[in-house]
């Protein structure tokens, strides 16, 4: 047992710590602690005590940064981007530059100005010991100069047979479609990537980038990505860019005899399909309703139910049909709940176009009873250009019957819902779609269920278009060069969300990737300082993370966080 005693020393008492044990049947000291004297102690209780009280604390943003980190790490990414980026051994590393970037875009967009600021609020700033002065807009400008487009194009065929080998990804069926991105960059500025086109944001105003995107079916985490200019249509980019899918497919997939793309409709050509054709690569995509009129005559009384189950109000009709010179596997799916929600759109335009044709009828007849004077007489033309507005949105055209005519040497329009023709559209093509595919060998819910993976890479858009979170826009380049950096980290950026995402799904944890950044970042490091002892001693410093749901704390074991709290 322990105890205090004291002992008498040239008329001074001393204390001592003892422990004491039984040898050989009597009492002895074991262990002998020397304490001082009786103020020495009182010294030292108060030195503790001042030790208790922090002179400051300071918080530190910690879980997005180290989960993003430590998944980098687990596929080395900055080697793999060094490996192909010649730059002298001197400071910050181009892939080191790239990293940053990268979590950077996951967690809290901004401009290269105000990545220091960033950077000095994070746990990075204690693990990589980058001075600040060290991450200026300039010194990332110049790293990026560094990176051409064949470096891109290598650095992501090996960090995606990385990521294939693994976390062994499946690629028996892949996705690929392309979206596009508003820009700020000027008219006059000559590049060629940021051109005026269709805009998917509706910022026609505006010069857009377009991205080609080809990820896996699980968990939608990309395999593939090229830049282009914004004014290419997607069928013509999809021409250029299938050779290169191709051998990237090739280059990844091992014991896999074919690998099937799923793409939408507005990626067909028959150009397109003889270069995938004959290849290692199948197909499974839509067709055009208005393409193929004669399928859509097929009664529903000839459709097949599916797996009420797990496609409830799901059916289809399979046929063999030539589908751009060559023979496909082709199903007409109509889904009941599809339709349903066609015909609520549908309702609400017939409401919205009858209330402005009323509107419009209405001004007519004021103008011809001389209750409306001022501004330019209405023509027939002009009434028709009107009518032709008014009815822009899809079907109504075909809904609204409209008589144009004059009276009193005034135009005037009558209108009405045409229900034979709305019934027609219900009976042939509302809650319809036409699938095709060279696997003919797949049932009928395996052809489904692969073109309804598409979804997955709308969400991977929709992701870089979060104005929060993985953010593409605003980008703040406007060379080619740097505009096509600027989307490779951006999609290493949406790698590592993707890739984290599925190992918490393989831990239990079911959470979209914008919920999961949401509380990684609630996780913070706390640094405590406390001040200077009475004995003159230098401060010191402790470390600790901020206290933890469940869900945060689950993330926080999953990825092994704990291996950055004291490095």
């Amino acid at each position: 047992m322990a105890s205090i005693i004291k002992k008498k020393i040239k008329n001074q008492i001393y204390y001592y710590l003892v422990e004491s044990k039984r040898v050989n049947g009597k009492p002895r000291y074991t262990n002998q602690i020397y304490l001082g004297k009786a103020e020495d102690i009182l010294e030292k209780i108060k030195s503790i005590d001042e030790l208790q009280k922090p002179e400051k604390a300071s918080t530190f943003s910690f879980g997005a940064e180290t989960a993003l980190l430590q998944l980098a790490e687990r596929l080395d990414v900055v080697n793999i981007i060094n490996r192909h980026v010649g730059k002298r051994s001197q400071g910050i590393s181009v892939g080191e530059y790239m990293l940053l970037a990268a979590i950077n875009r996951a967690i809290a967009p901004t401009s290269k100005s105000k990545i220091a600021d960033w950077y000095g609020g994070t746990v990075l700033k204690r693990l990589f010991r980058y001075k600040q002065d060290q991450l200026t807009s300039q010194r990332f400008w110049d790293n990026m100069n560094l990176l051409k487009q064949e470096h891109i194009a290598a650095i992501e065929a090996d960090l995606t047979a990385k990521i294939v080998k693994e976390f062994e990804i499946g690629l028996e069926c892949l996705l690929y479609d392309a979206t596009n991105f508003f820009t700020y960059v000027d008219t006059n500025t000559e590049c060629k990537l940021p051109q005026r086109g269709h805009c998917k944001s509706k910022r026609n105003d505006l010069r857009i980038v377009g991205l080609a995107l080809l990820v896996s079916r699980d968990f939608h985490i990309p395999l593939f990505h090229e830049t282009y200019a914004g004014n290419l249509p997607d069928p013509v980019q999809f021409g250029s860019v299938s050779t290169k899918l191709i051998e990237r497919v090739k280059k990844i997939q091992e014991n896999l005899e074919t690998v099937t793309f799923i793409f939408d409709k507005g990626n067909n050509s028959l150009d397109n399909h003889k270069k995938i054709y004959g290849s290692v690569v199948r197909v499974v995509g839509s067709l055009v309703q208005t393409h193929h009129a004669d399928l859509l005559q097929i009664p529903k009384s000839e459709f097949i139910a599916l797996d009420e189950e797990k496609y409830p109000g799901v059916s289809v009709h399979r046929m063999t049909k030539k589908v751009f010179e060559q023979e496909r596997t082709v199903l007409v799916v109509y889904n009941e709940k599809l339709f349903l929600g066609q015909m609520q759109g549908i309702n609400k335009d017939i409401n919205k176009c009858t209330l402005r044709l009323q509107e419009l009828s209405g001004r007519l007849e004021n103008r011809e009873t001389g209750l409306i004077t001022k501004g330019k007489k209405p023509t027939i033309e002009s009434v028709e250009k009107r009518t032709k507005e008014i009815l822009s949105d899809k079907y109504m055209k075909r809904l609204f019957d409209v008589n144009i005519y004059q009276e009193s040497g005034f135009p005037r329009i009558s209108f009405s819902v045409n229900k034979g023709a709305l019934e027609d559209l219900q009976e042939v093509s509302l809650g319809k779609t036409i699938l095709f595919t060279d696997n003919h060998d797949w049932t009928n819910e395996a052809i489904v269920e692969a073109y309804r993976g598409q979804y997955k890479i709308e969400d991977a858009f929709k992701l870089m278009k979060n104005p929060h979170f993985l953010s593409w826009s605003p980008q703040f380049h406007w060379t080619d060069q740097k505009i096509m950096v600027h989307t490779f980290y951006c999609i290493l950026t949406l790698t590592l969300c993707t890739l984290l995402c599925r190992e918490l799904s393989r831990n239990k944890v079911d959470i979209s990737i914008p919920a999961m950044l949401e509380e990684l970042t609630k996780i913070n490091e706390v640094l405590t300082t406390h001040g200077k002892t009475r004995q003159g001693k230098k401060q010191s410093q402790y470390l600790t993370v901020t206290d933890m749901n469940e869900v945060q704390q689950k993330m926080f074991d999953t990825f092994n966080l704990k291996q950055y709290q004291n490095n």
